[in-house]
């Protein structure tokens, strides 16, 4: 057993580095006595827009909503048939379900872990209104070949880019490909916040107005009611927060980026399969995952060893209780039932020292030569 604890991700240590400019921004935002929307909201949302190169972009409360509010935005209702991945947090494809469709699980590629778009056109019917393809661990989907499919069968494409801000397809960010995309700000993300929070980016003027209106109860101007609405505002402080942190974004997910070749260099001899980024692509490592066979005894080995892991995720979604009805057997989708039972994530943060990279490193390299090689 040992002495020494190396978290999955230390939230403490991002804070300690920027924790005089985030004081200042709280002080202000607290003597405006502006909390709910307002200027601090509308800044960060240019500097979101400006960041993705879209024109707008929508503060709302939280990732889910951001998925939420535009699938109700885009008319997506009951009888509807959304694809996705099931390879994901269950929100994906919650959302779907909240607004009455139903959502259709596409396998991914055992390679990238995203939606593995040479199976989605096998997918849609004509009950198909939209394609949500998730942006797994920040690593870009294929979305040309998508795009293409979306205009051909007239589709809307909503990106979860939850897990991606900073990432690129083609030199494009993430999030500005498809009509909609949608960000979380968990304090677990990238860019994460001291709360929830999230955003919806588009360049659709029509489809941004509607989710301005959406998010505050349906009313414009207040108080004067045209939807059926939300209560999905994003707060004051955390856009002031989060306005600080965005700054910061490129140099952190750079390191995420160096860290993650650091540890792809020193694994690759061990029987383990380690992330793979396409060409063209930029990917920004909010997890480091590998995939073992050896999962659980792996996991269990580092926990003894103090190396904090995680599994993500470990039941797919059509594995889940809830969607038994969808009639989806075992080994249906198998390569995502694979990914499940296989996948753990290593520690992984800009603040991650060499020597603890190294001891993480050293950790796994011994399980495998103790129990396996």
């Amino acid at each position: 057993m040992s002495n020494k604890v190396i978290p999955l991700l230390d939230l403490k240590a991002q804070f300690k580095n920027i924790k005089d400019e985030l004081t200042q921004v709280v002080t202000e935002v607290l003597e405006s006595g502006n909390y709910i929307m307002g200027p601090y909201v509308s800044a960060f949302e240019k500097s979101v827009a400006e960041y993705c190169g879209v024109k707008h972009a929508v503060g709302v409360a939280n990732g889910t909503d951001a998925l939420l509010l535009t699938l109700d935005a885009l008319g997506i209702n009951k009888g509807d048939e959304i694809i996705t991945t099931p390879f994901t947090f269950f929100a994906t494809a919650e959302v779907i379900s909240q607004v009455g469709a139903t959502p259709v699980f596409v396998d991914i590629e055992p390679d990238t872990y995203n939606i593995d778009v040479s199976k989605v056109e096998a997918a849609i019917t004509d009950k198909t209104k939209a394609i949500i393809p998730v942006h797994i661990f920040g690593q870009p989907v294929d979305m040309d070949e998508l795009m293409l499919l979306a205009a051909k069968h007239n589709l809307f494409i909503i990106e979860d880019a939850c897990q991606a801000i900073g990432s690129e397809y083609k030199n494009f960010k993430i999030g500005s490909l498809g009509h909609a995309g949608a960000f979380s700000f968990f304090p677990t993300k990238n860019l994460g916040g001291y709360g929830d929070g999230g955003m919806i980016v588009t360049n659709d003027d029509v489809l941004a107005e509607k989710l301005r209106i959406l998010r505050v109860h349906g009313s414009n101007p207040k108080y004067y009611h045209k939807l059926i609405g939300y209560n999905s505002r994003l707060d004051a402080l955390q856009a002031a927060m989060l306005n600080v942190k965005l700054k910061y974004i490129d140099s952190w997910n750079n390191s995420r980026i160096e860290k993650a070749e650091y540890y792809n260099e020193k694994l690759k001899q061990l029987p383990i399969k380690l992330p793979c980024v396409k060409p063209d692509r930029k990917a920004v490592y909010h997890l480091y995952i590998i995939e073992t066979d050896y999962r659980d005894e792996l996991l269990e080995y580092l926990q003894k060893n103090g190396v904090s892991s995680g599994i993500y995720y470990p039941v797919p979604l059509h594995r889940q209780t809830v969607y038994f009805d969808l009639n989806y057997d075992v080994g249906s989708l198998p390569y995502s039932e694979k990914a499940s039972n296989g996948t753990l994530a290593l520690p992984l943060y800009p603040e991650l020292s060499i020597e603890d990279q190294d001891y993480v490193i050293n950790t796994v390299t011994n399980f495998f030569y103790e129990k396996v090689m």
